[in-house]
């Protein structure tokens, strides 16, 4: 029976309080104390659905083997495939589509089943409270969550985004989204100042001890929240499954997993099955020109004093990966005093560094490298007028850093991009990448590109499109607990 450990101190806890709390009461996040294994085998001709079942109730043990299994066909019975995450097969490449979900975005994967293990959690550790979802999102975390999260009982939802730092299509997703107790708040300010805000949230005693007093608790649905990260896993293992079925590869062959990422959670679930069984042979880290991550791999040193760049690939546009300290937590054989140290240095001078032997460890299992903006229009270009398939900014990335992985390293091992988003999200960035230049706004050109490519249209985004804004405000990133307190005191 798996518990779950604190990355700074020796907190030990149940899964249900972890999934409830979302993050540590001393600031860290929770780990597994060790990987349950699975027999990849066994998982041969079996669904989407019955391998999560597989993963899912060897890191959460207290939850009912028929509620769990009823919770995964809740929330995979709303995908618009009955694969859920297919492998798109095209030549040399292969992209995991990860955004057949309800918001169009791999977010939904985690954040569907999300809501259910949560108020089965609060049901385990005796809640009464109102939980509050509280939740810092780069674009995509924030409607996949309102849409989860909405209307379910017992609980609220708060979304913060930065006021210029999603495109048009992902806040138009939010600010439109029904719900008698979901809430969307811009502030002004960067992707890192609203996590910033969220955090000192959870880490402000005498704040949750004020919402308490008034019947709420504060909980996650970001991927900092372990109940987020685990359902993460089971794609890994479905898209090996898949690719054994189809003869791409033979069972026990390694493989190799390109993830275009900014929190470090996608990737992060990638190494979670790595070490429990999955053939990963190396975990390919994309990053767009907020290129931190890549930095380090290449230094050894963590630095996030830099400028913070606006791209078209915003989901990415990410200087502090807070599931990078569960990473360090692993790789440091669970030194705690050492992570505990190395975030406090993050947070008050920017920056930390890793010993050489944990460098080694890290780079035996990730290769990191980043594309900027021109090499993403070219690629995304490049692969549709080579395939005629259409993707999105961040799975770009992902390709152009596959393909220079390729080049340095002559690894010819299988490989699969994470597609971690519809093409439809980032519409005119498309567009643009294909066809030219354009005065047409992303509601507009959402046609145009369809006709233009013959990619399906989500009939969704037109009704969307025309519907009014429900939520408008916007805070100082310095006033987010204002806001709270306005909505729940």
């Amino acid at each position: 029976m798996i518990k779950y450990n604190s990355t700074r101190s020796n907190i030990n806890v149940a899964p249900s309080e972890a999934i409830l709390k979302g993050i540590s009461s001393d600031g860290g996040l929770f780990v597994p104390e060790s990987f349950p294994k699975i027999d990849i085998d066994s998982l041969l001709g079996k669904s989407y659905e019955e391998i999560c079942y597989e993963v899912l109730s060897k890191y959460f043990y207290e939850f009912d083997k028929s509620d769990l299994k009823h919770m995964i066909s809740q929330a995979y019975g709303k995908f618009n495939t009955k694969d859920v995450t297919p492998v798109a097969a095209l030549g040399e490449l292969n992209f995991l589509e990860l955004y057949h979900g309800p918001t169009l975005a791999f977010k939904d994967v985690a954040l569907s089943i999300l809501p259910h293990l949560l108020t089965a959690s609060a049901k385990i550790q005796n809640v009464d409270d109102e939980i509050v979802i509280l939740t810092a999102t780069s674009g995509d975390t924030g409607k996949a969550a309102l849409e989860g999260f909405a209307d379910v009982q017992g609980t609220s939802i708060i979304v913060f985004y930065p006021n210029d730092g999603v495109s048009m299509i992902q806040r138009k997703q939010m600010t439109t989204q029904v719900g008698k107790n979901v809430h969307v708040i811009a502030i002004e300010g960067n992707f890192d100042d609203a996590q910033k805000g969220v955090k000192e949230i959870f880490n402000d005693r005498g704040y949750n001890s004020l919402l308490k007093e008034n019947g709420y608790v504060l909980s996650s649905a970001n991927s900092i929240n372990i109940g987020r990260l685990v359902p993460q896993i089971v794609y890994y293992f479905d898209s090996y499954i898949k690719s054994v079925a189809s003869g791409k590869i033979k069972m026990g062959d390694p493989i190799n997993f390109t993830v275009p990422t900014g929190n470090f959670g996608n990737i992060l679930a990638g190494y979670y099955a790595k070490n429990m069984g999955l053939p990963v042979n190396k975990l390919i880290c994309a990053s767009n020109d907020n290129n931190v991550l890549f930095d380090f791999f290449s230094t050894g040193e963590y630095d996030k004093n830099r400028p913070f760049i606006k791209t078209i690939s915003p989901s990415m546009d990410i200087l502090v990966s807070s599931n990078f300290e569960r990473l360090l937590c692993h790789v440091s054989n669970f030194d705690k005093e050492f992570v505990k140290n190395s975030m406090n240095e993050l947070s008050t001078s920017g920056k930390y560094s890793v010993s050489k032997e944990i460098k080694e460890i890290i780079s035996d299992n990730f290769y990191g490298n980043y594309c900027n903006e021109k090499e993403t229009l070219e690629t995304i270009k490049d692969v549709y007028e080579k395939y005629g398939y259409v993707i999105d900014p961040h799975t770009a990335v992902g390709c152009k850093v596959y393909a220079d992985y390729k080049t340095e390293s002559n690894d010819d091992t299988y490989n699969i991009i994470l597609s971690t988003a519809s093409p439809y999200k980032f519409t005119k960035s498309v567009y643009e990448a294909i066809f030219g230049p354009s005065e047409l706004d992303d509601y507009t050109l959402i046609e145009k590109l369809s006709k233009g490519t013959g990619l399906a249209l989500p009939k969704e985004l037109i009704t969307m499109c025309n519907s009014d804004d429900i939520h408008k405000k916007v805070y100082a990133s310095n006033k987010m607990k204002d806001s709270i307190s306005e909505i729940l005191l």
